[in-house]
């Protein structure tokens, strides 16, 4: 992967060069632009890019010596700070204006007011200008490489899923099952979860980002489960509802397939060229047919990658496009208060209908089960 990440760096600081000049460095400080650049995940790392091709990673001192690089990255050179306390985006700061650099690109979105001032008193030289969100909007659409992690995270997920649906869980606690699923994703390869593992039951059913507690499984109650595995740094996510005990009951069957019908609206116009805010039009349109159109909340779904979260967000004043080889997720859900809801996230990838459609990442049945 080093040539593909020299790539990377090299479509940047072409980009940066573009608006800044050639003399313009840029410095990367965002965890997940910093591992999308380099393959690198120590923790602290920045990334600065210097005048004439030189690229230097500058981590922790105490993590320098681990070297945690992709293996043949011979085009990153790593570089510790001086001090043991020394703020790293200092450090590469310094190093830009040695190198030459008359300007240093950076990403105000991720700097603290105290960093940005620390940099323009480390460098007073540089003109310090604005990166923007450059890398995120080169991370947008993924290679084959990155698709192939977010397959691998899906299948690890899948697999967690199925082996809960398993075991017995009337009378288990929202928070045991949902560390009990943290553990398994690990059991089957993850790096960790992609995000907090979500266990909804009774009346927390269906709620978006429902924290777990201490509440007990009981016969009859919705339960919904959303996770995701982070694989290599990629992270996915999957969303499901299933009934406890008993047949479900009419009500509980009604909104389930109001959902359903729902969600596969939104899946099946995953298709380069469709605006995003057309996919989240259409999920919207079934649920406001029945009567629940703010139950969808702001948003039908948003792309996954390094971060669980990133663009683009399938909502209504969006007004990008999708592209081929996007991950998003598509995640509607009903809750209503007292008596739970439903919930249905999906991971796919945006491909064209000559290559089949959206592709599915995240398999496990969507069918209403009774556990």
């Amino acid at each position: 992967m080093s040539d593909v990440h020299l790539l990377r760096r090299s479509r940047l600081r072409e980009r940066c060069a573009a608006h800044g000049g050639a003399a313009c460095a840029v410095l990367v400080t965002r965890a997940a632009n910093v591992r999308y650049l380099t393959g690198s995940a120590v923790p602290g790392a920045v990334l600065l890019l210097a005048p004439g091709g030189r690229d230097t990673l500058v981590v922790p001192a105490e993590l320098a010596p681990a070297g945690q690089l992709v293996s043949g990255e011979r085009s990153l050179q790593l570089q510790a700070p001086a001090a043991a306390d020394e703020d790293g985006a200092v450090t590469a700061a310094a190093l830009a204006a040695r190198a030459g650099a008359d300007s240093l690109a950076v990403e105000e979105h991720d700097l603290t007011v105290a960093r940005h001032r620390a940099l323009a008193t480390a460098a007073p030289g540089l003109g310090l200008t604005a990166l923007t969100c450059t890398v995120e909007q080169q991370r947008l659409v993924k290679d084959e490489e990155e698709i192939a992690a977010l397959r691998i995270a899906a299948e690890i997920t899948d697999h967690a899923l199925g082996e809960l649906l398993e075991s017995i869980l009337v009378g288990r606690t929202e928070r045991h099952l949902a560390l009990e699923l943290e553990r398994r994703l690990i059991d089957h390869g993850a790096e960790g979860p992609a995000f907090p593992t979500s266990v909804a039951t009774g009346g927390h059913a269906g709620l978006a980002g429902h924290l777990p507690t201490d509440r007990r499984v009981e016969e009859g109650d919705f339960l919904s489960v959303c996770l995701g595995a982070r694989y290599r740094g990629y992270r996915c996510r999957i969303g499901r509802t299933f009934v406890i005990g008993t047949a479900p009951s009419d009500w509980q069957i009604e909104l389930y397939e109001l959902v359903f019908a729902a969600q596969r609206a939104g899946r099946e116009a995953l298709l380069p060229g469709i605006p995003c805010r057309e996919v989240d039009r259409v999920t919207r349109q079934v649920l406001d047919a029945a009567g629940y159109g703010d139950a969808l909340g702001p948003a039908t779904g948003h792309g996954v990658g390094l971060e669980i979260g990133e663009d683009p967000r399938l909502a209504p004043g969006v007004m990008s496009k999708l592209d081929d080889r996007v991950p998003v997720t598509v995640e509607p859900g009903v809750h209503l208060p007292g008596r739970g809801g439903v919930r249905l996230d999906d991971t796919l990838v945006v491909r064209p209908s000559a290559d089949g459609g959206p592709e599915l990442l995240t398999i496990t049945t969507k069918e209403l089960l009774a556990l």
